[in-house]
């Protein structure tokens, strides 16, 4: 009976020890699903922004070509509102934000953006496609320095949430917590698509990194004044490349709606076919105060804090 208590006694330790090490090791386990989400949700995202975006690409035909009517952006401001256009010029009609956007948005680098930017260029300024000579199409292509995807905003101008500065400033902070937990996306183009408000569109899917979904529930929790109704679907990645603003004039025929509408077609898959398959990465959480409606798309008056993703792995 000593022998068996002497053994208990000195078998203790090296169990505490061995439970203690099992409880830690769940326990960073638990911590690291939480920070490195699976790549197998990864399938389920993608599956979910493939539905997405084959509905946008039907939306120019379902609803036809709204602005060519100088209808309303997807965020109900009306064209009128966002740009003056003389004599075939754009430039935008800035007006304040009251109380100022404050938005979350993933950063597309130069190094990625800029030869995206000289192709969209390329095919929509006037060109000579298939015999039918375009002339003063009236558009304004998104500034390639600012390309981003638009994740979560603390306030926006449908449900604005005013905040002071130091309400701000803790915010920041929350937002550089957040970026610090991100792993860098590896992203590849599905597809650009031209919607009937006029954006063209760069949709994405994700091959690696910290999912949008996962982003978007991150700063959901660490913002939690910000409006319940966000913008843009869980799921979505996309980046603005442009908004097309009136009619294309083409030489060889006479224009109507479903020419117009067949040419735009025709001009997106010319650009499909350049820059599909695109890949980048994102290493870059912007929290960004847009002083100006629309800022971030109008080069208006806006201030940028930037963070760097803190997760090394991809």
């Amino acid at each position: 009976m000593a022998r068996v208590r002497n053994w208990y006694n000195q078998s203790k330790p090296a169990a505490l020890i061995w439970f203690i090490s099992l409880i830690t090791f769940y326990a960073t386990f638990r911590m690291a699903s939480k920070l490195y989400p699976s790549s197998k949700d990864l399938p389920v995202s993608n599956g979910e922004r493939l539905k997405l975006y084959d509905k946008m690409s039907r939306d120019l035909d379902e609803h036809g070509a709204l602005f060519l009517k100088h209808g309303e952006t997807s965020q109900s401001l009306l064209l009128s509102d966002l740009f003056d256009i003389k004599n075939g010029s754009v430039t935008p009609a800035l007006k304040a934000a009251n109380p100022p956007v404050r938005a979350n948005v993933l950063h597309l680098s130069t190094e990625y953006s800029l030869p995206i930017a000289k192709e969209v260029r390329d095919v929509f300024s006037p060109t000579l496609n298939e015999g039918l000579i375009i002339f003063g199409l009236v558009i304004w292509f998104q500034n390639s320095e600012l390309y981003h995807f638009s994740m979560f905003h603390a306030s926006h101008h449908i449900l604005p949430v005013h905040a002071a500065d130091d309400e701000i400033e803790a915010e920041v902070d929350s937002v550089k917590s957040v970026a610090n937990q991100l792993c860098p996306l590896k992203i590849i183009l599905d597809r650009v698509v031209l919607t009937s408000t006029g954006v063209l569109l760069g949709c994405w899917q994700v091959i690696s990194g910290t999912d949008p979904v996962n982003i978007r529930s991150k700063l959901r929790n660490a913002l939690p004044h910000a409006p319940e109704k966000q913008l843009y679907a869980p799921a979505i990645l996309h980046t603005s490349l442009a908004r097309i603003l009136g009619h294309p004039k083409i030489s060889s025929r006479e224009t109507n709606v479903d020419s117009e509408v067949q040419h735009f077609h025709e001009l997106v898959a010319r650009l499909n076919n350049r820059i599909r398959g695109t890949k980048a990465t994102i290493y870059e959480l912007w929290y960004v105060e847009e002083y100006d409606v629309l800022a971030l798309a109008l080069d208006g008056k806006m201030k940028i804090r930037r963070f760097q993703f803190g997760c090394s792995k991809a």
